[in-house]
């Protein structure tokens, strides 16, 4: 499959209005938003050409001719690079792409900007753990009680913030979920029935991909192709300091963020309700010591 890229005819008045919207766009964004320095007093507010180009990973003659409207061509995934560089939402990506005459915006491009909203509901929903996810499963944010919860289930770097990723590829995941067996068919099914709706998207193609070659389990559930709707489980976690915690996730749905969800655990037992706040104790955090 060829990949797309800006046709070189875009008519001139859209290269116009693209330029125009990346200056804007570029102007809004300060150095410090993204962790630059402030560097030399600026003639104009926002971050500079070169300082796009580097967030991006592209040239800075490229990205010049791209804001001047130049007749260039680029890739997709280039042009995904810029927007995430000057931080633009979904509706800004979708004009990003109307206006270089691509027709299709892959929704999940874009880093995804969590609402504020949506940070203080996690926040006070501690001491119970919960979660924003997408419908990739991608982990967008989540409370202290949550990073709590998982904060050693590691044992090998994580490549990315992903549920499927951290259970599949972790090689000690069956001995912190205890009915692994049992949950993670549902949660691939659940996966490739949002996959449906992605399947044009370079980002969702290649998650599938490389998590198929790194899991041959994966890549087995994955070819049954079993469709499932998210919905309330209880999973049982085997933690190193509280010993066996009974869960229940239940699935929140968040209206700013299609297809994204809030996932809280509540204690499914009295025990586990008892037995929950000793995973806060790693972290001294509620006035309690560190052990």
């Amino acid at each position: 499959m060829t990949t797309p890229t800006i046709p070189d005819r875009v008519p001139g008045e859209r290269r116009t209005e693209l330029a125009a919207f990346l200056r804007a766009r570029r102007s809004r964004i300060s150095p410090a938003d993204v962790g630059l320095p402030p560097g030399m007093r600026r003639r104009t507010p926002g971050l500079r050409r070169e300082e796009v180009a580097q967030l991006a990973g592209v040239g800075l003659t490229w990205y010049t001719w791209l804001e001047q409207g130049r007749p260039i061509r680029v890739s997709v995934q280039v042009l995904d690079a810029v927007a995430r560089a000057l931080r633009l939402d979904h509706a800004e990506l979708e004009h990003l792409y109307r206006l270089s005459d691509i027709p299709i915006a892959p929704p999940d491009v874009v880093v995804e900007t969590v609402p504020p909203a949506a940070r203080e509901i996690l926040d006070s929903l501690d001491p119970l753990p919960a979660a924003l996810l997408n419908s990739r499963f991608d982990v967008l944010a989540s409370n202290e009680a949550h990073e709590d919860l998982f904060w050693q289930w590691h044992t090998m770097p994580c490549e990315r913030r992903n549920t499927l990723w951290c259970c599949f590829v972790e090689p000690d995941a069956r001995r912190r979920l205890l009915n692994f067996d049992e949950e993670m068919p549902r949660v691939v099914a659940t996966l490739r029935a949002s996959f449906a709706q992605h399947l044009r998207e370079p980002a969702w193609t290649s998650f599938i991909r490389r998590l198929s070659a790194a899991s041959p389990e994966f890549a087995k559930l994955w070819a049954r192709h079993d469709v499932a709707n998210p919905e309330s489980r209880t999973k049982q976690f085997m933690d190193p300091d509280a010993g066996l915690l009974r869960l229940r996730s239940t699935s929140l749905a968040v209206v700013d963020m299609p297809e994204a969800r809030i996932v809280v655990y509540t204690p499914a037992d009295d025990l586990t309700r008892e037995r929950l706040p000793l995973t806060r104790l790693r972290h001294g955090r509620d006035g309690k010591s560190s052990s």
